[in-house]
């Protein structure tokens, strides 16, 4: 780690900055800069990402502490805070916005995708209401973890380019180190970006905001007869995607706000968020989430639920006659379901190792869950067992013993097998395909916690480094890493995380 003096006037050649969203009228962001911190030490930089942004990769690694700690702002960038609005567990609050978030500018990467590079607790901004802006440690090293984790399970996310150390303490319940995370994103347009201009009758700016993200991410649509409304099938289509995905690897968000759902169909906000250790339908973790509401099973319906409050800000551009554009906008929400339903059931049986669809697929995935359930077996475990299982029935053993009781599984491992007999592929073919989607690794919260202590205790990294290490490949077996693969013990279970705000 390197130490770089302030020097919030710097000309740093790092970053091809190309400013869009800065270019949209002023009611859409404040223009506000970072606030210096004292001492920023650079904890991680992620060369690969710079890499394939195109961005200045020796600049970075010389003078990254100042630079991602908003100290020195880069030539180029044009820092903004972006207005926004949202639902927080169901009751509208009409002002938000990046109240610890400035958005520096934007870049093309070398597939010509435009990227958002956004620091995260850089200080007060006009929405940050009573709130200091910044950041503790803990949570800007779980969102670096599970977000370039994320990533790597071919999950669509934001992304981590870097983290430091500020050099000064934030003030929550008890006093910790504060950090900065540098997050990066096709976009940070949120369902709340188009409720702030809507609940204001401002209907001249949603439809400016509707052809920025069209251009910006869904160019295909702006030939349809109904740009507009192919713009919202094509938003729901993707967050129906995204949460079958999640589901698929057990993830559990844990504040699906409307100002946490991207207009781009990636992950954001990793807060609160968890993976599942022993498999539970109504599973919640987030401390802030009391009555379930964000539960590993209620995502699907709350990304429903989302939809329609998103339908509602574009229902006057759909039409000029109001009851056929409510017709057209419920019509387009209740595409979700089977399209969801497609995602997550193609999903699941490539995970049980099926390349072929029969109409009992889905009964007999659900059976699974609920042998999982009732057995207390662990998600990820269970998954990527079940991959030796297809490969070798003598592995059936091992299997079984991820359940509280072996016969939880032995009826279905007959069902299933029954089942595979009617698959073309070989064992080896069908195992090897098994691991490609049942990953072996994922960050599991009591190593995260083990990381963020060791961390914010200690000032000792190692656990944080090795975390990230394993999660970047969390497909292959890593036997150095067994630690890592294994669920935790009763007394390390994590029954709570936090927003870390």
């Amino acid at each position: 780690m390197n130490y770089v003096p302030p020097s919030p006037t710097g000309n740093a050649e790092a970053f091809a900055f190309d400013n869009s969203y800065a270019r949209l009228p002023q009611q859409f962001f404040a223009r506000i800069e970072p606030t210096p911190v004292a001492e920023p030490w650079l904890i991680k930089f992620n060369r690969p990402l710079a890499e394939e942004l195109g961005l200045g990769v020796a600049t970075l690694e010389r003078e990254g502490a100042a630079i991602f700690s908003g100290n020195r702002l880069p030539a180029g960038a044009d820092p903004i805070a972006m207005a926004y609005a949202g639902h927080q567990f169901g009751t509208f609050v009409p002002q938000l916005g990046d109240g610890r978030a400035i958005l520096l500018g934007e870049v093309i990467d070398r597939n010509g995708q435009r990227r958002d590079i956004q620091l995260k607790g850089p200080g007060q901004t006009p929405f940050s209401r009573r709130g200091d802006g910044r950041a503790a440690l803990g949570p800007v090293l779980r969102e670096y973890i599970v977000s370039e984790a994320m990533f790597a399970l071919g999950i669509p996310t934001t992304r981590a380019l870097a983290a430091v150390v500020t050099g000064q303490p934030v003030y929550r319940e008890q006093i910790l180190p504060g950090a900065i995370v540098t997050r990066v994103a096709a976009s940070h347009m949120r369902v709340g970006t188009f409720q702030f201009f809507a609940a204001r009758g401002d209907m001249a700016s949603v439809k400016v905001l509707a052809d920025y993200a069209i251009d910006r991410h869904y160019p295909d649509v702006r030939d349809e007869e109904r740009p507009y409304l192919a713009f919202y099938k094509a938003v729901t289509a993707r967050q129906a995607e995204l949460i079958a995905r999640w589901l698929h690897v057990g993830f559990i968000h844990g504040v699906m706000n409307t100002d946490n759902m991207t207009i781009s169909g990636e992950t954001i906000d990793f807060g609160p968020c968890a993976f599942l250790d022993a498999y539970d339908p109504k599973k919640v973790f987030s401390s802030i989430d009391q009555i379930g509401r964000y539960a590993y099973a209620s995502q699907p319906a709350i990304g429903q639920w989302n939809l329609a409050r998103l339908a509602e800000t574009l229902v006057p551009l759909f039409d000029d006659n109001q009851d056929t554009a409510v017709e057209l906008a419920n019509d387009a929400l209740g595409e979700y379901g089977a399209i969801f339903q497609r995602h997550w059931l193609d999903g699941m049986r490539r995970k049980i190792g099926l390349a072929t669809s029969e109409e009992g697929d889905l009964d007999l995935v659900q059976a699974l869950l609920t042998a999982m359930h009732q057995g207390e077996a662990d998600f990820t475990l269970t998954f990527r067992r079940l991959c030796d299982s297809a490969r070798d029935p003598a592995a059936d053993m091992v299997l079984a013993s991820t359940f509280a009781s072996a016969e939880a599984i032995g009826t279905w491992l007959g069902d299933w097998r029954e089942r595979l007999g009617r698959e073309t592929t070989t064992p080896d073919e069908r195992s090897t395909a098994m691991k490609a989607v049942n990953p072996a690794y994922i960050p599991r919260n009591h190593r995260i916690e083990e990381a963020i202590v060791a961390a914010t205790e200690d000032a000792d990294f190692s656990l944080f480094e090795a975390l990230v290490e394993v999660t970047a490949n969390p497909y292959a077996d890593q036997p150095q890493f067994a630690r890592y693969q294994a669920p935790p013990s009763p007394e390390e279970e994590v029954q709570r995380t936090f927003c870390g705000t």
